[in-house]
């Protein structure tokens, strides 16, 4: 019989495609792909939900191919937020504890985690991720882990990201009217970085840089800690535009041609290598230079790479002299362009890799779930595996009929109150342990990242 607690739903809300992707731990620790869907993405545009009925309606199709392939009926799912709208910021702060005779605990670094919280933003925006790097108590500097010491003034430097509400209530609001509940929600480049980043490259230092269709997402991480997120408001779309219109030819056409023929390196190609693509309606074909497809391409990849490497200095990898030794990881759909590894090298002068969910992966997986495309959808599982964060997942039983639809569809009354009982339900096996237990310190405390999810998921909840 299958665990439903060690079964995860990652949703991957993409500018080209959507992708539903249930999995589970097995014996071994890999991941096992139980069934995978994907459609296209029609409502949405660099990252944010522009049209929620086409957007539900595309969820609604990759959902209902994940369950016929897993034979699994989903009712929740760890959702990524990403997009143009994404900034993020750093801050420090601090606060005076009552008692310096006492050591830090965690609820002293969750106080000062929330304090940052209560920062006034932008109007229509808001905090969604607040990230601590180093610490400091009474002055003492450069601490990691400040739990366990003595002192009076805890003090951190703060990675803060920031959102647009609208925009990420857009998204609460398709998965809402899929008949879905947010189990987890996670931040798409670190959805990513879990699926291809080892422990070893997060300590070294390393860069990982998810080119999607209509975004490209950079984290760094350095000393096992995020250090600086962005998020470049273009990605393969946009070359596809270019060849679209360099070639004056259809989009269709311009998207098959960067997949089969793209280069980001025009060296590559003879003066003389033509493809011939077909007319429209009776027009005679089209003849195209493949030199002149990756002169092209390799514009407009290089005005990636160089907004990329900004962004590297913008951490300071130049004028602090902060090595990041393992480089640079590419993963994302984009990753897969011919020739793009060694021009990010050319260009930033760091060495670079691509970055291949395969790690994690059970070894009877399917080859396709390794491609850096479902990167960001391998990683949501993950999250939500490690969190065990999907309380609802049924198995379909095909003598049941009232097992074969895609979910219940309740009154809009009944679903608020069941998204209310949620948490009522979840936590009721905790209170029990907890009373059980002669000590309640042996129960392990939730992070400080468990309760912003928390707050996060209450926060999309709030208005639907």
């Amino acid at each position: 019989m299958m665990n439903p607690d060690k079964i995860a739903v990652g949703l991957d809300i993409g500018t080209t495609k959507i992708v539903a992707m249930i999995g589970r731990k097995n014996d071994y620790g890999k991941l096992e792909i139980l069934g995978m869907g994907k459609a296209k993405s029609l409502g949405v545009h660099r990252g944010v939900v522009t049209n929620i009925t086409q957007t539900i309606e595309s969820i609604k199709q990759a959902l209902q191919e994940a369950e016929n392939s897993s034979g699994l009926a989903i009712q929740s799912v760890v959702v990524g937020i990403a997009g143009q709208h994404i900034r993020s910021l750093q801050h420090s702060d601090y606060i005076i504890r009552q008692n310096a005779d006492d050591v830090i605990e965690d609820k002293d670094i969750d106080n000062l985690v929330q304090n940052v919280h209560n920062l006034v933003m932008l109007p229509g925006e808001e905090i969604i991720h607040v990230l601590p790097q180093e610490y400091k108590v009474d002055g003492q500097a450069e601490i990691r882990h400040p739990k366990g010491m003595y002192g009076s003034r805890l003090e951190a430097n703060f990675h803060i990201v920031v959102g647009q509400i609208s925009s990420i209530k857009n998204i609460g609001r398709c998965v809402k009217s899929s008949n879905l509940t947010v189990s987890a929600i996670t931040l798409e480049p670190l959805a990513s970085a879990e699926a291809v980043l080892s422990q070893e490259e997060k300590e070294a230092g390393v860069v990982l840089v998810d080119i999607g269709g209509g975004t490209t997402d950079v984290a760094i991480f350095k000393d096992g800690i995020i250090r600086h997120t962005a998020v470049i408001p273009f990605g393969g779309n946009v070359i596809t535009e270019d060849i679209k219109e360099g070639c004056s030819i259809i989009e269709k056409q311009a998207e098959l041609l960067k997949i089969k023929f793209g280069s980001a390196w025009p060296g590559e190609n003879k003066e003389n290598e033509i493809v011939s693509i077909p007319g429209l309606r009776g027009r005679e074909p089209k003849e195209i230079s493949l030199k002149n497809l990756s002169r092209i391409i390799h514009a407009r990849v290089v005005e990636i790479i160089e907004q990329v490497y900004l962004e590297i200095k913008n951490y300071g990898y130049d004028e602090n002299k902060k090595k990041l030794i393992a480089g640079i990881v590419l993963t994302g759909g984009g990753a897969q362009l011919k020739h793009i590894k060694q021009l990010t090298e050319f260009v930033t002068g760091m060495d670079t890799r691509i970055g291949f969910p395969n790690e994690h992966l059970a070894s009877e997986s399917d080859d396709e779930y390794s491609s850096p495309s479902y990167a960001t959808a391998v990683g949501l599982v993950l999250k939500g595996v490690v969190e065990n964060s999907n309380l609802e997942i049924t198995v379909i039983d095909p003598s049941k009929p009232e097992n074969q639809q895609f979910a219940p569809d309740p009154e809009p009354e009944t679903s608020a109150q069941a998204e209310m009982e949620e948490p009522e339900e979840t936590s009721e096996p905790e209170e029990t342990e907890n009373n059980d237990s002669p000590n309640a310190a042996d129960k392990p405390k939730k992070g400080w990242f468990d309760n912003w999810a928390d707050k996060f998921r209450n926060f999309l909840n709030d208005d639907l």
